[in-house]
């Protein structure tokens, strides 16, 4: 069989391993090399050897050959280092990456900024979670079910920050397409058999005046400035024919709400869907209050958001040089914008990768390690702020405004 190493520069080297070979791997390419063997039903070779010695496989054409694979038994060993490792090899070593100080980031002070921001904190971060928020997002939402099932046959409907396309199935009388910043998230939906594509929520490539109607669930939150979410919500405008209508969800900064509190919060305890669930006992602090401390002289973490920020009613208002705190999940809010966790579970592997893994038992304290936690920007909205938003541009009237578990909601009219 023929094991493949990979250097971090890119550079590969194929090593022969012929029946009842040991192979032990120390230092340098045991640490710094991935390796694994690629499935595939032939081996390229040596001619000369014919898979009967372990070596690295030459580039000479003229002594190589195809060997077709059989059954194949092997046994991987490997010590599991139960404590924090320092080695040579810290770009690559887990244990020492994530000791490495993370800086949270500030409230966006320009477009430049908050551009950034967004690409660091939304743009990146769905790429990297991708497939397995997708297996999060299954049950779509009985309120915006109804109203895709309320559009006349025929209608055209965008999507606007499709996700999974969890919504674009829903009628199979309506044309609908799904766009989406994510290219991973556009994959999936492709996998579905629906129509998508990658582009901006501030700039959809779509004929102005040529949707019967769009909507926007869980968008407009991940935009950082007041001015580039109403941006967002003129784009939708722009898409829609004279009478059509929008739909746009964003998430509330009040979780509860007429004295009863939301899904969200309600499932702080559940069984399911704790997908995001970090239980770091810690309520919207910085990011790097959260982390290894390496240095308790760091000026930078000292930071803290002014007092009236924390309140946890709407008065709360962001604070342009404040640390963007980060949110302990299944809790009320107590700052309007903030990094909200996202702990990856399950492999991160994609499609036709082999590799040797190690697995853990569920909860175990190495599981954990093991699982990278991502940080989304969220702007949450205040009552009346969405519905404020839309009442601001020239050309639509706001139809109805209304709450739905943990979400402000909104259906406006193009004029």
């Amino acid at each position: 069989i023929v094991m493949d190493f990979k250097h971090p520069d890119g550079h590969t080297v194929a090593i022969m391993l012929p029946r009842c070979s040991l192979l032990v791997m120390a230092g340098e390419s045991r640490y710094l090399w991935t390796h694994g063997i690629t499935p595939r039903k032939y081996d390229v070779v040596q001619a000369s050897e014919l898979g009967q010695k372990v070596g690295t496989i030459t580039a000479d054409v003229g002594d190589l050959t195809l060997n077709r694979r059989e059954t194949r038994t092997s046994f991987t060993f490997r010590k599991v280092r139960r404590s924090p490792c320092n080695c040579i090899y810290p770009s690559v070593c887990d244990s020492q990456k994530g000791q490495q100080r993370q800086v949270q980031p500030s409230f966006p002070h320009n477009e430049m900024e908050a551009s950034k921001l967004e690409q660091e904190y939304v743009h990146k971060v769905y790429e990297e979670i991708a497939t397995h928020f997708s297996s999060t997002r299954h049950s779509p939402w009985p309120r915006i079910v109804e109203f895709l099932r309320s559009l006349p046959k025929g209608s055209i409907v965008a999507d606007v920050g499709c996700g999974n396309g969890k919504y674009l199935g829903i009628n199979e009388d309506l044309y609908m397409v799904g766009c989406d910043r994510s290219k991973n998230l556009v994959d999936i939906c492709g996998e579905k058999n629906f129509q998508a594509f990658v582009c901006d929520a501030l700039s959809v490539p779509i004929r102005s005046g040529s949707c019967d109607a769009c909507i926007s669930i869980a968008v407009i939150h991940h935009f950082s400035t007041a001015e580039r979410r109403l941006a967002t919500i003129r784009e939708l405008a722009r898409l829609l024919r004279p009478g059509g209508m929008a739909l746009i969800y964003v998430w509330a900064m009040e979780q509860e709400y007429k004295n009863q509190k939301s899904k969200y919060l309600k499932e702080k305890n559940a069984s399911k869907d704790k997908d995001e669930e970090i239980n770091t006992g810690m309520a919207q602090r910085p990011l790097c209050d959260q982390m290894p401390d390496s240095s308790s002289q760091d000026s930078a973490c000292s930071d803290r958001l002014p007092d009236d920020s924390k309140d946890e009613d709407c008065d709360a208002k962001s604070v342009a040089d404040s640390r963007l705190p980060v949110h302990t999940n299944r809790t009320s809010f107590h700052s309007q914008d903030l990094l909200v966790p996202w702990h990856l579970k399950g492999s991160t592997k994609k499609k036709g990768e082999s590799g040797d893994t190690v697995s853990f038992p569920a909860g175990s304290k190495e599981q954990k390690e093991l699982s990278p936690v991502f940080h989304r920007y969220y702007h949450v909205f205040c009552e009346g702020e969405l519905e404020a938003a839309c009442r601001s541009l020239d050309g639509v009237r706001v139809q109805k405004s209304y709450y739905d578990q943990g979400n402000w909601c909104v259906v406006l009219q193009k004029l």
